[in-house]
């Protein structure tokens, strides 16, 4: 495909990503004129509409819901071939997309990063702080390169995980909440008291929830946030209990011991099955599997 017809599909998936001409001129530095000129382009070429436009709302046609992830796998592998070329210089250089939780980014990354960009100073590193969850399909669809995160349970068949960092959680309290000092603890108990939880469907949450399906009594739960370091303020002053990671807990804090709930997750790296790794991405991922085992894995 020539330059324009590529220009004029990566405008056409931004838009459809964020329901937005705005947003998407915001993303692309482009006039929004631009954009609506990009996609007319796009929608004689193809003889039929994209999109649906309400007001400032925007919606897929029938024909752009099945444009769409076609012009996602066209854009892949135009940028897989010109990676695999670039990998032939043997230089590493370039940019490295890479999505990351807050908490990863917090106590996991700092030394990682100082470390590359010590031993690789000429990539750039463009790093996303986003959900675990978000950075997985962000990787899926081929918006990043490679994803530090909470591994998920069931991976889309399209990722490959690779385990970096054990992560042990434990329910937490705060030194003052009415279960503190007690030496074992119910679920029943813990069910009286109210809950600060991960979000529903995020990795953690999900931790918690398999390891309570055999039990029996409904959490009360006060609040659902995905940011783990709000999550442990508010346990500190007493707002309720909670699921930390073990390293998260403080003197502020205790763990509880409940029968039969034993919580871990997983901390790891996730890159497309399918994709050319670049130059820059192997180095990063030789790196952080050095954290886990002396070996190095193949990139694949």
């Amino acid at each position: 495909m020539e330059q324009l017809e590529l220009s004029n599909l990566q405008t056409f998936v931004t838009v459809a990503e964020t329901g937005s001409f705005s947003q998407t001129s915001e993303q692309l530095f482009l006039t929004q004129p631009a954009i609506s000129k990009r996609i007319a382009a796009l929608e004689k070429e193809l003889g039929t509409r994209l999109f649906d436009r309400i007001g400032r709302h925007v919606d897929l046609t029938e024909a752009g819901t099945a444009l769409l992830p076609r012009a996602r796998q066209i854009l892949m592998q135009v940028e897989d071939s010109r990676r695999a070329i670039s990998n032939l210089t043997g230089q590493i250089t370039g940019k490295l997309s890479i999505g990351t939780s807050h908490h990863i980014g917090l106590h996991r990354l700092p030394p990682i990063l100082r470390q590359f960009s010590s031993q690789y100073p000429g990539v750039e590193l463009d790093i996303h702080f986003m959900d675990s969850e978000e950075a997985c399909q962000a990787v899926e669809r081929g918006d990043l390169e490679l994803g530090i995160v909470t591994l998920p349970f069931s991976p889309s068949a399209q990722l490959k995980t690779q385990a970096i960092w054990p992560d042990p959680l434990s329910i937490v309290i705060g030194n003052h909440h009415p279960l503190s000092n007690k030496q074992c603890v119910s679920f029943a108990q813990l069910c009286e008291h109210t809950a600060i939880l991960p979000a529903t469907g995020t990795y953690t949450r999900e931790v918690l929830e398999r390891a309570l399906e055999t039990e029996k009594g409904k959490l009360k739960v006060g609040l659902s946030t995905n940011y783990l370091e709000t999550i442990k303020m508010m346990v500190c002053v007493g707002l309720g209990w909670s699921v930390l990671p073990n390293t998260m807990i403080n003197t502020e804090m205790q763990s509880l011991s409940i029968e039969n709930i034993r919580l871990h997750r997983t901390l790891g790296m996730i890159w497309h099955a399918g994709r050319t790794l670049s130059n820059a991405t192997r180095s990063m991922v030789d790196v952080l599997s050095a954290q886990s085992s002396p070996g190095k894995i193949n990139g694949k």
